[in-house]
C-alpha cells in the first residue's frame, strides 16, 4: 500500500512539473498583433480609421503591435489622386480577398494577423481584435538588423522557424503625414495619415533561417520619421506568422 502511494505521488509530481514547464514556455512566447489597414484619401469613411491607427500606434508604441496603412488606387478615379496610393497596395488587398474568401473589397478594411478583417473605424471591435491576437504566441520569431548606405538598406534577418510556403516581407513605413485634399469625397479637408507603407518588398525563404537582403529607400528616408517592419507570411493561407521592427546597427544618414 505504501509503495502505491509513493508511485502515485511521483506521478502527480511529474505532471505538476510538466504543466509548469509548459506554462512557462507559453509565457515566454510573446503574442503579436499585425494590423494592415486599406485606406484612401478619396474615401470619406477612411479618415476616422486613419485617426484610429494613429491612436493605436501611440498607445502600443514599442510593443508587439504593428500598424501598416496601405493606400489603394481604386479611389483615384473618383476626383482625387491619393499621393500615397499604388496598384501594388490594391493587389495585396485583392490577395487577402482570395485568402479569406471575402468579396468585394472595401475601404477602410483592417486585417489583423492575416486572419480576420474589421471595419477600420470601429474602435471597440478593433481593440478587441488586438487583445485577442496578443494572447496567441507568434509561430515565427524574427530579429532584424539594418544598416543604411545612402539610399539602400541592408537587412540581416534571423527567423527561428520557417516552412516551404513562408515568405519574408519588409515594409518601409512613414510614421505620419498630412495631405490637403482639394477634390473628391474629402474635398477641402486636411487629412492625417499614420504608418504609411511607402514600399513593400517580398523575399523567398528557401529553407534559410538566416540571410541578408537589400532594398531601395524612398526619398527623404530618415530614422526619426520612418521605421522598417519585417514580417513572415504563409502564402497558402495569408496568415502572418510573426513580425518585428528592424534595429539599426549604425547611425542613419
Amino acid at each position: 500500500m505504501k509503495k502505491i502511494k509513493i508511485i502515485s505521488a511521483f506521478i502527480m509530481l511529474f505532471f505538476l512539473i510538466g504543466n509548469s514547464i509548459f506554462s512557462q514556455n507559453n509565457k515566454d512566447k510573446k503574442g503579436f498583433a499585425f494590423l494592415e489597414l486599406y485606406t484612401s484619401e478619396g474615401c470619406s469613411s477612411c479618415p476616422p480609421a486613419d485617426e484610429l491607427m494613429g491612436k493605436i500606434q501611440h498607445e502600443y508604441k514599442d510593443s508587439n503591435v504593428y500598424v501598416l496603412s496601405y493606400h489603394v488606387d481604386y479611389w483615384d478615379k473618383q476626383g482625387w489622386k491619393d499621393v500615397f496610393s499604388s496598384a501594388a497596395n490594391t493587389k495585396r488587398q485583392y490577395d487577402y480577398a482570395k485568402f479569406m474568401e471575402k468579396d468585394p473589397i472595401y475601404t477602410p478594411q483592417l486585417i489583423i494577423n492575416g486572419k480576420i478583417d474589421y471595419i477600420g473605424s470601429q474602435e471597440t471591435a478593433v481593440q478587441n481584435g488586438i487583445r485577442t491576437a496578443l494572447l496567441k504566441p507568434a509561430v515565427a520569431e524574427i530579429t532584424l538588423e539594418a544598416s543604411q548606405q545612402e539610399n539602400k538598406l541592408n537587412l540581416n534577418y534571423n527567423i527561428n522557424k520557417i516552412s516551404k510556403n513562408n515568405r519574408l516581407y519588409v515594409a518601409v513605413v512613414q510614421k505620419a503625414a498630412k495631405s490637403n485634399v482639394k477634390r473628391g469625397e474629402n474635398a477641402n479637408h486636411v487629412l492625417s495619415h499614420f504608418q504609411i507603407v511607402r514600399s513593400l518588398n517580398g523575399f523567398a525563404l528557401t529553407g534559410n533561417q538566416k540571410g541578408n537582403v537589400s532594398l531601395s529607400l524612398p526619398k527623404g528616408f530618415n530614422a526619426k520619421d520612418f521605421e522598417i517592419i519585417g514580417f513572415v507570411q504563409d502564402m497558402n493561407s495569408g496568415i502572418i506568422l510573426g513580425a518585428n521592427r528592424a534595429v539599426f546597427t549604425q547611425n542613419l544618414l
